[in-house]
């Protein structure tokens, strides 16, 4: 009973770590978007993703805080921090390796393949990363809890798949590749030392399997 306890408390404090976390991202991108608003949108040209432009390789880091217009981060907020809590409700230091990933593969793959006449801004190509990251997280660390948690969020954002697919006026190719960080964060980023579960048994299917986990957890 005190393992499970303990259990609880770790997951708590780990939900708190993650609520404030992305608390925190989100006042730091709201903040940009005041001063970029007041520049006119100067810092997007000026910070934003520029293809095959080599001084704008550094802006990878930066285009992910900075906006269009005021429509484009209010869009953007609230699935970033949905799903940027679930990504990191597990751990905020595996969070945080993960966020890095996507922020470079998704700016990488947006540099490569983009029109070079355009300029990439926004933290959509992030919002897809952790979108990914969740769907795969619970099969590689085979938590039952995340496994049901990616299927939940991939029934209910079906649509953004559609962000996926070339669309012109949208930067597709980041939230294409922040996608495939997310799901590659997802087997880089995997519990290695979580013991495999014992083949299931009559006795032990998957409902109990997960009402075992839960009942750890203190839920």
């Amino acid at each position: 009973m005190e393992d499970k306890g303990r259990a609880a408390e770790i997951m708590i404090a780990e939900a708190r770590k993650a609520f404030w976390t992305m608390a925190g991202f989100l006042a730091v991108i709201w903040m940009m978007q005041i001063a970029n608003w007041a520049s006119g949108y100067a810092l997007s040209y000026q910070h934003g993703v520029q293809a095959w432009n080599p001084a704008s390789l550094p802006d990878i880091v930066s285009a992910p805080f900075l906006h269009w217009s005021w429509e484009h981060i209010e869009a953007n907020s609230g699935p970033l921090f949905i799903f940027g809590f679930l990504s990191a409700y597990r751990g905020v230091a595996k969070f945080f390796g993960v966020t890095g990933l996507i922020i470079l593969v998704s700016g990488l793959g947006a540099w490569f393949t983009s029109d070079p006449q355009s300029t990439g801004a926004g933290a959509s190509g992030i919002v897809f990363g952790y979108f990914g990251y969740i769907l795969v997280r619970g099969a590689f660390d085979r938590h039952l809890i995340d496994i049901v948690v990616g299927v939940i969020m991939a029934l209910s954002f079906a649509y953004q798949f559609t962000g996926l697919l070339p669309q012109q006026g949208i930067g597709w190719q980041a939230h294409l590749f922040g996608f495939l960080a997310g799901l590659l964060g997802g087997w880089l980023f995997r519990e290695r030392n979580r013991p495999r579960p014992a083949p299931t048994s009559p006795q032990q299917d998957p409902k109990a399997a997960l009402l075992k986990e839960l009942d750890e957890l203190g839920l």
